[in-house]
C-alpha cells in the first residue's frame, strides 16, 4: 500500500501545483536514488522534460498569485491537474522508492488505473483549492491571494518530498487540507448569511412607515 500512498500525495500535490510533483519526480530520479523510474516512464527525468516542466511551475508561480489572474489560472489548470496527477501517480505506482521496493505488484494487472485515479485525486483537490480561493480573496480584499498561493505551494513541495521519501506521512496532510477546506466552507457560508442578514436589515429601514 506504500505504493499507493505515494502515488496519492504525489497527485494531491499536483491538484494544488500541477508542476512541483513533477519537477520533483524528475530532480530526485535523475540526481538521486530516491526513486527509480522504470523504462517507461523515465522521460520525465530527461532534461529538457526538465527545464519545460521548470518553466511552466515560473508561470504558474507568478499568475496564481495575483487577483482574478488566479481565477482564471484556475479555469486554465482545470484541465493540467489531473492530468499532472494522473502522471504524477501513474509515475509513482510503478517506481522503486525509498519505501517501496517492489512498484508492480499492487497495479500489476491494469496499468491504466492509477493513471485514472491520480487524475480524479487531482481534480477533487483542484475543485476545493479553486472553490477556496474566493473566499480567501473576499475576506482579505485580494491580498490574501499571494499568501495562499505561497502556503499551497509550500505544501506542494513538501507533500510531494513526504509522499517519496515517507508516505506513511500523506495521511495527515490530507486530514489537515479537509480540515482547513472544511473551515473556510464554513466562513464561506457564514459571511453569506451575514451579507443576506444585513440586506434584509437595509430593507426593512427603508421600508415606509404609517
Amino acid at each position: 500500500m506504500l505504493e499507493a500512498l505515494t502515488g496519492l500525495g504525489l497527485a494531491t500535490s499536483a491538484g494544488l501545483n500541477a508542476y512541483i510533483p513533477l519537477l520533483a519526480i524528475g530532480l530526485l530520479a535523475r540526481y538521486t536514488e530516491l526513486i527509480n523510474l522504470p523504462s517507461n516512464w523515465q522521460w520525465m527525468e530527461n532534461g529538457w522534460t526538465i527545464a519545460i516542466v521548470a518553466l511552466l511551475l515560473a508561470i504558474e508561480f507568478v499568475a496564481d498569485k495575483v487577483p482574478i489572474v488566479d481565477h482564471v489560472n484556475d479555469v486554465i489548470q482545470t484541465f493540467v491537474r489531473p492530468t499532472a496527477g494522473g502522471l504524477a501517480f501513474g509515475a509513482a505506482s510503478s517506481a522503486s522508492t525509498v519505501t517501496v521496493t517492489d512498484p508492480g505488484s499492487f497495479f500489476a494487472s491494469n496499468q491504466w488505473v492509477p493513471i485514472v485515479i491520480g487524475g480524479a485525486v487531482s481534480l477533487g483537490v483542484h475543485g476545493m483549492k479553486a472553490a477556496s480561493r474566493p473566499v480567501i480573496n473576499a475576506t482579505t480584499a485580494g491580498f490574501g491571494a499571494p499568501v495562499a498561493s505561497t502556503i499551497e505551494d509550500g505544501i506542494s513541495a513538501v507533500l510531494s518530498l513526504v509522499a517519496i521519501i515517507l508516505p506513511v506521512l500523506v495521511l495527515f496532510f490530507l486530514l489537515l487540507m479537509f480540515l482547513t477546506f472544511g473551515w473556510l466552507m464554513r466562513r464561506r457560508k457564514r459571511r453569506k448569511q451575514e451579507k443576506e442578514a444585513a440586506k434584509w436589515a437595509q430593507s426593512q429601514g427603508w421600508r415606509p412607515t404609517g
